[in-house]
């Protein structure tokens, strides 16, 4: 990764780090070589983006969005064996429903009830869908164990669509539209953010990153990885008591400067309990919005699936403290607690935007409702 100091007044305690060019890799030998330029045109590359940006086209971030969301019904496979543990929890469903009748309605839906509560739906979530089921069951509405499953599917599904907001990124219509990510320590923050940054390359978006998280040592160098593996350019604080605040509002400046499409804004991992790093985060988002009124555009919250309902807690504070948009629920291809994603919409009405399945650099998936119920109970 090439080095290049900025002529700007802040000079004195940021970095602003760019891609390097090819013949960069003997004069930066620790820094991996990239594959293709920042703007994915290099002779012989294989990256096509479908959709490229342009500083005067109008509707750009919308038509983004729409391609995102396209891109999640066409990666449904990886949405179905990314909730695999999940769906074998509920694998019961069928063995219940396949030989129902009425004289065992109790029986099964309390049985069902478990395996809902086994996934993490929650103990409220659960008993309010087998209490529709069960009044639909006892008025004849529901007469086979097929129509039950259906009416499991749909029930779940409004639970997803009905309170949450839309599930694409809403980015608005200037540039730069501005994004910010937060959550705990140890949820996956920095990779979602790295990750989010390569799926928006691919869509032929200039990206530049921010590392705003300034408490871990090893949190700038793990993102100036991200921005080289994606080709994305990025600023970085210059020595340890430099604040969060400034590196964003630096970036966004930069970005705004400069004609980027995105700015993704990293920040300091914090137990959701701890009142001074809290407030930290009021004032990223204060000095961003100096910048550009009403930025971010996003403010995404990382939880680590694996906890299950213990994200709640998290969640509302969070969401108290700055106000979250969206979600990104990381690490549940290693759960069983798929029902959680539920529970989380509907208790906090937020929407969930990003789902982590998997390892590689393209398992941050948009999420689909409709996918993701497919996917927990086929």
């Amino acid at each position: 990764m090439a080095f290049s100091s900025s002529p700007s007044s802040s000079s004195n305690f940021m970095q602003f780090i760019s891609p390097p060019p090819r013949s960069s890799s003997k004069k930066y030998p620790n820094v991996l070589k990239l594959q293709k330029s920042v703007a994915g045109s290099s002779s012989g590359s294989s990256f096509s983006p479908r959709f490229r940006c342009s500083a005067g086209q109008t509707g750009f971030f919308t038509r983004l969005g729409r391609l995102i969301k396209e891109k999640a019904k066409s990666d449904v496979e990886k949405i179905f064996s990314g909730f695999s543990k999940t769906r074998e929890n509920l694998a019961v469903v069928d063995e219940l429903l396949l030989y129902w009748n009425l004289a065992e309605t109790d029986r099964v839906l309390d049985e069902l009830e478990e395996a809902l509560l086994v996934s993490d739906f929650g103990p409220r979530i659960s008993g309010k869908i087998v209490d529709s089921l069960r009044d639909d069951i006892l008025s004849g509405k529901l007469k086979s164990g097929s129509e039950i499953k259906d009416a499991l599917k749909k029930s779940v599904l409004d639970l997803l669509t009905s309170k949450s907001g839309k599930t694409e990124l809403q980015l608005g219509y200037r540039k730069p539209a501005v994004i910010m990510v937060v959550g705990v320590n140890g949820g996956g923050k920095t990779t979602s953010l790295g990750k989010l940054a390569n799926r928006l390359k691919n869509e032929g978006v200039k990206v530049l990153m921010a590392a705003g998280d300034t408490f871990r040592a090893a949190a700038s160098d793990q993102l100036e990885v991200w921005a080289e593996r994606t080709g994305s350019e990025i600023v970085v604080a210059q020595g340890d008591k430099t604040k969060a605040s400034s590196v964003l509002s630096q970036a966004v400046k930069r970005g705004k400067e400069q004609g980027y499409d995105v700015v993704l804004c990293d920040t300091s991992g914090r137990l959701h309990t701890n009142f001074n790093l809290m407030e930290e985060l009021v004032a990223c988002k204060k000095a961003v919005a100096k910048v550009i009124s009403g930025a971010p555009n996003e403010i995404l919250l990382v939880l680590d699936g694996t906890t299950g309902l213990n994200m709640l807690p998290q969640a509302r504070e969070f969401n108290e403290v700055v106000g979250i948009t969206g979600l990104i629920l990381t690490k549940l291809d290693g759960s069983a607690r798929g029902g959680c994603v539920v529970s989380v919409v509907e208790e906090l009405s937020i929407p969930v935007k990003f789902v982590g399945v998997g390892e590689g650099l393209d398992d941050l998936q948009p999420f689909d409702p409709e996918a993701f119920v497919e996917a927990i109970f086929s």
